[in-house]
C-alpha cells in the first residue's frame, strides 16, 4: 500500500485547467465529461485535479495555472490538459491576445516538461457562430504549430442534433447529461489513450 508520503514519486498527476465545465456544471450525473474520460482511462495510478473557475479567459488562465500546478505538482510524472471555453469573446478580448495567452501556456508548460493536450471551445447559444469557429480555428492553430494535441469541438458539435437539444434544454451555454458525454467521446476518439498512455475502455 502506499503511503501519504511516497505519493509525490509514485502516482501520476493529471491537471484539468479550465471553466465550470471541467468541474461537471451542468451534468446531472455530476461526472462532466472529465469524470467520464477518468472513468475510461485505467487510473488506478492516476489522480486528477480538475483546477476550474467559472467563466475564465485565457488571460485568467495563464496567470494562474502555473501556481495551480506547482503547488500540487509533487515529484512524480503530470501532464495538463487545458479545457478552454469561450469567455474571451464575451470579455471582448482580441483574437492576437487569445492566441498569445495560449502560446505562452504551451510554451512555459514545454519548458517545465509538461506534456499539454488543448480541448477547445464547444458551441453556445449566445456567441455569433463566425466568432465561435474562428477562436476555435486560432486555438487549433496554435497548438498545430507547436504539436500540442487539440480536440475541436466546435465544428462537429455546431449542428449536431443531441447537442442542440441539450443546450437547448439548459441556459443555452452549459450542456447537461448528453453534452458532456458527447465531448467525452470526442476527447476519447482524439488518441487521447496514446497521450495519456493507458488503456482506455471502448465506448
Amino acid at each position: 500500500m502506499v503511503g501519504v508520503a511516497d505519493l509525490t514519486q509514485t502516482v501520476r498527476r493529471l491537471f484539468v485547467v479550465g471553466d465550470e465545465l471541467v468541474a461537471g456544471f451542468g451534468d446531472p450525473r455530476a461526472l462532466g465529461w472529465v469524470g467520464r474520460v477518468v472513468a475510461r482511462s485505467s487510473p488506478q495510478d492516476l489522480l486528477v485535479h480538475t483546477l476550474a473557475v467559472a467563466g475564465e479567459t485565457t488571460t485568467g488562465l495563464s496567470a494562474r495555472w502555473e501556481s495551480e500546478v506547482a503547488r500540487r505538482r509533487g515529484g512524480g510524472e503530470a501532464s495538463l490538459v487545458l479545457a478552454l471555453g469561450a469567455h474571451d469573446l464575451v470579455a471582448g478580448t482580441s483574437m492576437a491576445r487569445s492566441r498569445l495567452n495560449l502560446a505562452n501556456v504551451l510554451d512555459k508548460a514545454e519548458a517545465m516538461h509538461l506534456p499539454v493536450f488543448v480541448v477547445g471551445p464547444p458551441p453556445r447559444t449566445d456567441l455569433p457562430d463566425q466568432a465561435q469557429a474562428a477562436l476555435s480555428a486560432a486555438f487549433a492553430d496554435v497548438c498545430h504549430r507547436r504539436r500540442v494535441p487539440y480536440v475541436e469541438t466546435y465544428q462537429p458539435l455546431a449542428t449536431h442534433e443531441q447537442w442542440s437539444a441539450d443546450l437547448a434544454s439548459t441556459d443555452g451555454v452549459h450542456p447537461a447529461q448528453a453534452g458532456h458525454g458527447l465531448l467525452a467521446w470526442l476527447v476519447l476518439h482524439h488518441d487521447w489513450a496514446g497521450w495519456i498512455g493507458t488503456a482506455v475502455d471502448e465506448v
